[in-house]
């Protein structure tokens, strides 16, 4: 099993940045998915959620209306649109496939887990 994250790095206030979590190894397209954030010398911070489908999402009210999720079942890739990033954006993220499969904001039980992309927002 393997997550591998990318597309992270360092943008300025109100710029984008768009994750991609690429999977391999497990049944992508019936795990729900989750991004989860880790801010230096903070505990882990969860961000969003999607369904198998990607017809359900969930997002934290920190990022509701600026990050959207979504994922390719045939590329078994997730994604994470950021828009309007702000400095308290800045992080390591991570996407992860919760346990049993079943989305579970702010639960922190994974069964897979990726290294992490980093995240900088700064002027």
């Amino acid at each position: 099993v393997q997550l591998v994250e990318s597309g992270g790095g360092m943008v300025q206030p109100g710029g984008s940045l768009k994750l991609s979590c690429a999977a391999s190894g497990f049944s992508f397209d019936v795990y729900d998915m989750e991004w989860v954030r880790q801010a230096p010398g903070k505990g882990p911070e969860w961000v969003s959620a999607i369904s198998g489908s990607g017809a359900v999402t969930y997002y934290a009210d920190s990022v509701k209306g600026r990050f959207t999720i979504s994922r390719d079942n045939a590329k078994k890739t997730l994604y994470l649109q950021m828009d309007s990033l702000k400095p308290q954006d800045t992080g390591l993220y991570f996407c992860a496939g919760p346990k049993g499969g079943t989305a579970r904001p702010d639960n922190f039980e994974y069964d897979y887990w990726g290294q992490g992309t980093q995240v900088t927002v700064s002027s």
